[in-house]
């Protein structure tokens, strides 16, 4: 396991701020609908993961792919309220559910997966 430092805990805070705007812009545009075929829906959805699994691929690291999926379920959640003039930006509805439940989803699913380990650098980081 990888020690604690200042740049992991700065790769992690940048995590959770890119996954925030990821979730903002997934929560607004999730309701989107083109001929009522949920297109805003499909490409946050496909937006969501991807930058999940490529912050996990890209950093190496379970805990900079969890802040990025705790930043997007955090603005979800935050932005799923209803605000002050009593507007709601995730209303109750099939899309709004699916939205909510993909991200921690998908987060437990990359977080979870088992690390490839290459048997050469195994040996050699052993010795």
């Amino acid at each position: 396991m990888p020690r604690f430092s200042f740049v992991r805990l700065a790769a992690w805070v940048v995590a959770l701020i890119v996954g925030a705007i990821y979730g903002a812009a997934g929560t607004v545009s999730h309701a989107y609908r083109v001929f009522g075929i949920p297109v805003g829906l499909v490409l946050a959805m496909v937006a969501g993961a991807a930058i999940i699994i490529a912050v996990r691929l890209l950093t190496a690291d379970r805990w900079a792919a969890l802040a990025t999926g705790v930043g997007a379920m955090g603005v979800t959640v935050v932005l799923s309220g209803t605000g002050a003039g009593g507007s709601v930006i995730v209303p109750q509805s099939i899309l709004g559910v699916v939205w909510t439940l993909w991200l921690p989803l998908v987060t437990a699913f990359v977080v979870a997966w088992p690390e490839r380990v290459d048997r050469g650098r195994a040996a050699e980081a052993a010795d």
